[in-house]
């Protein structure tokens, strides 16, 4: 596939998939260049501005969440081992350079001949005189101190062309510790809000324990007053119970989420600092996606796969020259003689020699072939990972922005069943009091209050999970 045909795709993908609103999907648009988000809190959407070009530390305003990112930018693991991959490919760079520059070295040697008689090399031999009256020593020493140089000439630009994949590959490989960084920073966000909220619920369990025992002394003394029997008591007691119950399985989250931080920050296990006082009175952040074109500059995925693109096409280049003909040059200076005592005789012991060879496949190109064709294959490889990571860039966005209209529209509805519910529980708690109600209808009512109660914050916490996940989509977090 052709780079236009490439540009044609990208250019029907951010036709199709632009978005101007965070209601439903049904609300796509036709135009390349429209807003991408709409506005959320009730602010208008600016088409110039993209929360994914802010740097973390200012889209984050949560002095120990920054603390935390930056500790684990620092000493993450797994990003410490993508730096070395990239040191690996500049490496793998200057390697490449240096195929297509002459290279030079020194080169010292000794060795000893004896050629037969009846050969040409040994019947010459024994006819000649190093010097009158002293015959060619039998066997030959030959020693040799010389420089040399080798220099394939790149006709073909194949040498070249393998540096600049090189080059290609390395800038993928800084666009993948990018992309690293920005998952890094959004896992390290949305699992310290998930700790916040585990703190929030937990708090919520110990005060509804406290008003569940309150409820509890008042039916041991409502049955020591022969108004309920001892299967009220029973059915409170056991919703007491429940309840604590709870507590553990929240404690065990919070261990697990903290210590999930501690690994990201590369640390052993310990207390993660936090603030989770105003959990629940936490605002989204005023998200705005910009226009498509800004996604394709933030994403580092998209750069990413784009620059392994560049690599392949410069592979098939590289793997075509292998069928033309290659020209190398061999040229060496220096001192050889039988003895040693004769290589400073200059210029009777000097040496030189320059050779030029070409040479080409002619016949069983198989493995030349081979290459090509997998070169081939490879590109097209590149061609739909491009199309694939473009594709799921734009509907990542698409699905975050609809997500936080719609939370923020669960929210409110949440935030008015709690308050019915809590509403409900003062009112069955004043009718059971005066025996105008069911102790079932009590029980009932704290279980439906608390398990509401629970849910608004689970839907507090995906509504800054859904900020941190609108951030990430956007390509933010590296920068």
């Amino acid at each position: 596939m052709s780079n236009k045909s490439i540009l044609t795709w990208v250019g029907v993908a951010i036709s199709a998939l632009t978005y101007t609103g965070c209601n439903a999907p049904s609300q796509v648009q036709r135009s390349p260049n429209k807003t991408l988000s709409a506005a959320y809190n009730g602010q208008a959407a600016d088409s110039s501005a993209n929360v994914g070009k802010l740097k973390w530390k200012d889209y984050f305003t949560d002095p120990q969440l920054n603390a935390l990112i930056d500790t684990a930018l620092n000493n993450n693991q797994e990003l410490n081992i993508t730096l070395q991959e990239i040191e690996i490919s500049r490496n793998e760079i200057r390697a490449r350079k240096g195929e297509y520059l002459p290279f030079v070295g020194l080169r010292g040697g000794a060795g000893i001949e004896k050629a037969g008689r009846y050969t040409q090399v040994g019947s010459s031999e024994a006819t000649t005189e190093i010097k009158p009256g002293r015959e060619t020593p039998e066997p030959l020493p030959d020693f040799v101190v010389a420089a040399y140089a080798r220099w394939e000439v790149d006709i073909w630009h194949k040498l070249r062309n393998a540096k600049k994949a090189a080059v290609n590959r390395y800038l993928s490989s800084v666009e993948g510790k990018n992309f690293m960084m920005t998952n890094i920073v959004a896992e390290i966000a949305n699992s310290y809000y998930e700790l916040l909220a585990l703190d929030t619920q937990l708090n919520i369990i110990n005060q509804n324990i406290e008003i569940q025992n309150n409820a509890l002394r008042i039916v041991k003394m409502q049955k020591e007053a022969t108004r309920v029997t001892e299967l009220a008591v029973r059915r409170f007691e056991a919703q007491v119970l429940n309840t604590q119950n709870r507590q553990f399985a929240i404690r065990q989250r919070i261990v697990e989420t903290e210590n999930h931080i501690n690994f990201l920050l590369g640390r052993y296990p310990q207390p993660v600092l936090r603030n989770s006082q105003n959990f629940e009175n936490m605002l989204p952040a005023v998200i705005q996606a910009g226009i498509p074109s800004q996604l394709m500059e933030n994403r580092p995925d998209v750069r990413q796969a784009e620059q392994d693109l560049e690599a392949s096409k410069l592979d098939v280049l590289v793997a075509r020259a292998n069928f033309y003909p290659s020209l190398g040059l061999n040229a060496s200076v220096g001192l050889n003689a039988f003895n040693p005592i004769y290589l400073g005789n200059v210029p009777k012991s000097l040496m030189s020699t320059l050779i030029a060879d070409i040479a080409g496949p002619l016949i069983n190109k198989n493995a030349i072939q081979a290459t090509y064709k997998s070169a081939n294959a490879k590109q097209i490889q590149a061609i739909y990972n491009y199309e694939r990571t473009v594709l799921n860039a734009y509907i990542e966005v698409v699905n975050q922005l609809s997500n936080i209209n719609n939370l923020q529209q669960s929210y409110a509805t949440k935030t008015q069943e709690v308050a019915a519910l809590t509403e409900s529980t003062n009112i069955a708690n004043r009718l059971f009091t005066s025996a105008r109600a069911d102790y079932m209808e009590v029980l009932l009512t704290q279980r439906e209050a608390l398990e509401s109660r629970f849910d608004l914050i689970e839907t507090k916490m995906q509504q800054m999970n859904a900020t941190v996940n609108i951030y990430r989509a956007l390509g933010g977090g590296w920068n």
